[in-house]
């Protein structure tokens, strides 16, 4: 099989890979059953995935790098022996301590080393479509959490939260094991045969240069495409972590309604991540990129009229907020490879991911504490989210801009 044809398998891996990964976005379906069970607090609970989701970051930064010298495929395994085990060891919980180490460390360092390959060498492989396969790549991870909830929860309802923890351990440690062996690196600088790049242009995002990530960090361009993603995670995970609540809260729905509205924002944030990068490929970044930003802020504003009995219309904007943030979590990765070229991807996509950590930290705290401040009213935080995508548009002009004239003195 030539390596055009071949590249579909591992991508194949590579989404089932991130499924198991994925699932780590679960948390909440294992966290009333931990309380239940040991008594401890929700804030001390949640503190769990606060550590896993700190140190997955850090760690997409140093599989990154391993992966760009040595090859992604044992990178993987030994992200998927750390990420399996983890949750394995999680099922022999006692305290409080014990859960730190194995679901929030083991978990965390096994998601960023596995992520940061499975990510950066399958763009690898698709220069052709990069925008469209970042966005298969990132939606297999978003669909963990939707496939893997209701498993979870179907297994703790009948034997526990910590005998799930031990069945689904072994499950994603055997997945990810074996998916690592159909992981093969991409040759340096791979072109399918009868594909040429296009010709570069100010839209096209591409510069054609390979950048280390000390290079990257000299450029300015880095910083403003930082700004730009945590921008665009800001909304989306304002609204991710507050759905339930807001739904709830705001709207007036039961808990099983705001349940299903989580499910259909989880699902939105998975189509987005496939439909936003192919469009990206076919229209430019830098013109998917303003309309993305403009429909993020149409519907974070919208949201400022939602009110009790308003069900419908919550579940759409929240669904354009899920849709518009899948698409930054797709488009980037190929947007950083597009920038400072795919030779160091790993490396590069592991520091410009920080921007979604900033968003992750900027997000849930400033709803929840204009929330606190405010009476229970989310509408600043709203309008401000909005106002900030507005920012975004802005932003990616200037970024435009700074590629036109980049290129125009290349050519002098």
């Amino acid at each position: 099989m030539d390596l055009k044809k071949k590249r579909w398998f591992i991508l194949g891996a590579s989404l089932l890979i991130n499924l198991c990964i994925g699932s780590g976005y679960a948390w909440s379906v294992y966290a009333g059953p931990l309380i239940k069970t040991f008594g401890w607090s929700a804030a001390a609970t949640a503190l769990t995935f606060t550590i896993s989701n700190a140190i997955s970051p850090v760690c997409m930064i140093t599989g990154g790098k391993i992966q760009d010298k040595f090859g992604p495929k044992w990178v993987i395994f030994a992200g998927g022996i750390l990420f399996g085990g983890g949750i394995i060891v999680s099922g022999f919980t006692k305290s409080l301590t014990w859960l730190y180490i194995s679901y929030g460390i083991f978990t965390g360092l096994g998601m960023g080393l596995v992520y940061s390959c499975t990510i950066a060498n399958t763009v690898k492989f698709f220069p052709d479509k990069r925008g469209l396969v970042a966005g298969l790549a990132t939606a297999g991870y978003g669909f963990g959490p939707v496939l893997l909830a209701p498993i979870s929860q179907s297994l703790i309802a009948a034997y526990g939260v910590l005998y799930t923890f031990k069945v689904l351990g072994i499950a994603y440690l055997v997945v990810i094991l074996a998916g690592s062996q159909f992981i093969m690196k991409a040759p340096a600088g791979y072109k399918p045969e009868g594909w040429e790049p296009p010709a570069l242009t100010a839209t096209s995002a591409v510069t054609g240069k390979d950048k280390t990530w000390n290079q990257m960090l000299a450029d300015p361009l880095f910083y403003l495409l930082l700004i730009m993603l945590t921008i665009g995670a800001t909304s989306g995970l304002m609204i991710i972590s507050q759905a339930s609540p807001i739904a709830q809260e705001v709207v007036g729905v039961s808990a099983q309604q705001a349940a299903f509205a989580v499910s259909l924002v989880a699902i939105a944030n998975m189509a987005g991540r496939i439909t936003w990068g192919a469009v990206s490929d076919k229209i430019g970044r830098y013109n998917a990129l303003p309309i993305m930003y403009l429909v993020l802020a149409a519907a974070m504003f919208s949201l400022t009229i939602v009110s009790a009995g308003s069900f419908a219309l919550f579940l759409v904007t929240a669904m354009l907020v899920g849709f518009c943030f899948g698409g930054f979590m797709g488009v980037f990765p190929a947007l950083t490879a597009d920038c400072f070229g795919a030779k160091n991807n790993g490396v590069n996509y592991g520091i410009m991911f920080s921007g979604f950590a900033l968003g992750g930290y900027i997000g849930p705290v400033m709803a929840a504490t204009i929330k606190a401040g405010n009476g229970g009213d989310y509408t600043n935080a709203f309008l401000i989210a909005a106002a900030m995508s507005i920012c975004g548009i802005a932003v990616t002009f200037i970024v435009r801009k700074m590629s036109k004239k980049a290129m125009e003195n290349s050519a002098l």
